[in-house]
């Protein structure tokens, strides 16, 4: 029915309608950011771990703190999971966090911010204070119709926020987050400590099985959190933290306390193999998320393990072009690929598998003569999970991707299936 109604009206009363909801919530509550500090976190990947990062940095400075992601929801003490499939809420429910963050006392809201809720004014009549800015690469091109639109989309909250801008300057796109006014600007960096602006370089980087090392201004974090990505996502919260007067030395203690994010290179099985869940469901973030796989087990084994994945594609009825890109990264980094159902909605499961196949399958075939990667098609997700964990051998390193926590499974006709990739691995590790 929505999407009928999409094509016969048109956008611009579509547009005005959700900008009229957006206008009427923040009426309705009493325009309640007006009295907090609002930081905005945008871009295509780490918005999540960004905010939980963020929150951390500023609760252990003191400061009572709210935050929405797409993992959950949090009113200082209190936290529920986002069970919504939807990362920001609509724009009365998200007026009436803000409102019930002021009633708690909370100084602080950290905001995931996405390119669909500015698309829809969710984020419209919201005073943000800072906006960050993690990365840009090809997501949501249907609905935004081209890559020039969905930038355009994100580049709105820096439009529209006046006081800090924090942007990740090794990012090819940080030129068009950087052209707007703002009182103070600040980059962050693991290559360019010499800038004109104000800098957060990561220096002296030593990346582990079981975390990593870097220094910002001599100040050294021991970060567990996995990959060279997520040294990106730890100078975006520290950046905020020194917008708003925390030293390094408080921003190193919230950091290293942390020991992980739900369904973001959480390990769920140590021995005698490694799995992981992962919610990674862009191109860019599947390389990178396969790069840092390959090399959690200590090189003292003196073998490369075998790197397994269960892979689907995120959200049947959109963003098609990426299914047989996902296949083909697949395919370059795994000894097996798995493929399988995640979220169809109401397209056809199995054509959503064939279409990530054929990328698997033509890199494969491209590469040599034979197959580089085993490719094989479960249509059931705990069967393919179950037969992951059951080709591991010692010391190798399965990976799931797309869902992380995500509680649901979206199939047709609107129906969620209760579901969570860390507890099903789990349970089907235990009966082997």
């Amino acid at each position: 029915m929505k999407n009928l109604i999409r094509k016969i009206i048109p956008d611009f009363f579509i547009n005005w309608y959700h900008l009229k909801l957006a206008f009427l919530g923040a009426v309705f509550y009493s325009f309640p950011s007006r009295k907090l500090k609002v930081i905005g976190v945008t871009g295509t990947n780490g918005k999540s771990t960004v905010v939980h990062l963020t929150t951390k940095i500023l609760e252990q400075a003191g400061f009572k703190t709210a935050s929405i992601s797409s993992i959950k929801f949090k009113i200082g003490d209190k936290e529920w999971k986002n069970d919504l499939k939807m990362t920001m809420p609509g724009r009365f429910k998200l007026q009436k966090f803000l409102w019930q963050a002021v009633k708690a006392g909370c100084q602080y809201v950290v905001l995931e911010v996405t390119s669909e809720g500015i698309k829809q004014h969710r984020q419209r009549f919201i005073d943000f204070d800072v906006a960050v800015f993690t990365n840009l690469s090809s997501e949501h091109i249907e609905s935004h119709k081209g890559f020039e639109n969905y930038r355009k989309a994100k580049l709105r909250l820096f439009k529209n926020t006046k006081k800090i801008h924090i942007v990740n300057s090794d990012d090819e796109d940080a030129k068009y987050f950087l052209q707007f006014p703002a009182d103070q600007k600040i980059g962050f960096s693991l290559r360019n400590k010499n800038s004109k602006m104000k800098m957060a370089a990561a220096e002296d980087i030593k990346l582990f099985p079981t975390g990593s090392s870097f220094k910002v201004n001599d100040t050294e974090f021991n970060f567990k959190l996995l990959g060279k990505f997520n040294i990106y996502n730890a100078l975006a919260a520290i950046c905020v933290g020194l917008s708003q007067g925390i030293d390094l030395e408080t921003c190193k203690i919230a950091l290293e306390k942390i020991e992980g994010i739900p369904g973001r290179m959480e390990i769920v099985v140590r021995e005698p193999f490694t799995a992981v869940v992962d919610y990674a469901h862009t191109p860019t973030a599947l390389e990178e998320v396969y790069k840092t796989a390959i090399h959690l087990k200590p090189k003292t084994y003196n073998l490369k393990p075998n790197l397994i994945c269960v892979l689907g594609s995120a959200g049947g009825g959109r963003d098609k072009w990426k299914r047989p890109e996902l296949g083909k990264i697949a395919a370059q980094y795994c000894d097996e690929v798995i493929l399988t159902n995640e979220d169809p909605y109401d397209e056809e499961p199995v054509e959503i598998i064939n279409q990530v196949a054929s990328g698997a399958e033509n890199i494969s075939i491209n590469q040599s003569n034979q197959y580089k990667s085993a490719v094989l098609k479960i249509l059931d997700r705990r069967e393919a999970i179950k037969k992951a964990l059951k080709i591991a051998k010692n010391n190798d390193v399965v990976i799931i991707t797309g869902k992380g926590c995500e509680p649901w499974m979206c199939v047709a006709k609107g129906k969620k299936i209760p579901w969570d990739d860390r507890k099903i691995a789990r349970e089907e590790f235990e009966k082997l």
